[in-house]
């Protein structure tokens, strides 16, 4: 395998887990929390239209589309029948609806090896068109889509935020919930808007990744935890955080084997997290909050 090669294997994989970073940041921006439910929602976003396609003879456009709505009515639920209703029981503490998302996400794992299997699947290409040449390299229609996705998700979630009412609402709520609720901002409003935009970010997420590797049940709990450490490296304190996270850990991702052979990039990624939570754990890029 060639060095270019290589680095667009890093590219991909660090698109992806900054994508999945950046709907940790929706959730974490617009409602002061941790989703670990995000892995999940990309993994029945791939795994649905997959068994769909595979078992079904449903057509690729049509089971994408209900894969993704599927992520998308996760994320909703996660937000308004749990975090919301636990939260609201426990005086607004973080911890239970914490243990309560983390059931969740065990849960989504189990109805989707229920409902689709426990074999890992292989994705499904929206488009398809002739691999891309870069010198010696080829790089597939799958990765190519994925990389203009990314380019595509992180400059509208930028002009978002930073140009429109609902965005400049989100940061308004996620600098403080207190007083968003004090000044009669909508609160719930941006909360649930914030999760539904990650459940759709993450459901498009995986079902652009799924072609790469496949996927399975499985998948969520490992894409939940490497997009965590990519937001938390990244930090959030801009919207291109995630992205720097993402790509970041997608050189590891890469490298380390290539280099070392063998799972070393487990522990290459234990330990760049081990490094950033002591020295660094606000990020890269720290979030200030206006005054």
């Amino acid at each position: 395998m060639g060095q270019l090669q290589l680095w667009m294997s890093a590219l991909e994989m660090g698109s992806f887990f900054g994508l999945l970073a950046l709907a940790y940041y929706l959730t974490l921006v617009g409602a002061g929390f941790f989703n670990f439910a995000i892995g999940p929602y990309a993994m029945v976003g791939g795994l649905c239209a997959s068994y769909l396609v595979l078992y079904e003879d449903m057509n690729v456009w049509a089971a994408a589309g209900v894969a993704v709505l599927a992520a998308v009515a996760l994320a909703v639920f996660t937000e308004l029948a749990v975090v919301r209703q636990v939260q609201k029981r426990s005086g607004r503490g973080e911890l239970p609806a914490l243990v309560a998302v983390a059931a969740i996400m065990f849960a989504i794992q189990q109805l989707a090896g229920y409902l689709f299997g426990y074999t890992t699947l292989p994705g499904q290409a929206l488009f398809t068109f002739d691999p891309v040449t870069v010198g010696d390299t080829v790089v597939q229609p799958s990765t190519v889509v994925l990389l203009a996705f990314t380019v595509i998700a992180f400059a509208a979630a930028a002009v978002w935020i930073r140009y429109t009412r609902t965005g400049r609402l989100l940061r308004a709520v996620g600098d403080s919930t207190q007083a968003a609720t004090l000044l009669g901002l909508p609160v719930n409003r941006v909360r649930l808007i914030a999760f539904l935009l990650s459940g759709l970010l993450a459901g498009i997420t995986g079902l652009l990744f799924a072609p790469k590797a496949g996927v399975s049940s499985l998948s969520g709990l490992a894409w939940a935890l490497s997009s965590f450490l990519a937001m938390v490296i990244g930090g959030t304190g801009s919207v291109w955080a995630p992205l720097v996270g993402g790509l970041l850990l997608g050189l590891v991702e890469v490298f380390v084997p290539y280099y070392f052979g063998g799972q070393s990039h487990v522990y290459g990624l234990l330990l760049v997290g081990l490094l950033f939570f002591a020295f660094k754990p606000s990020g890269l890029f720290v979030r200030r909050i206006r005054t």
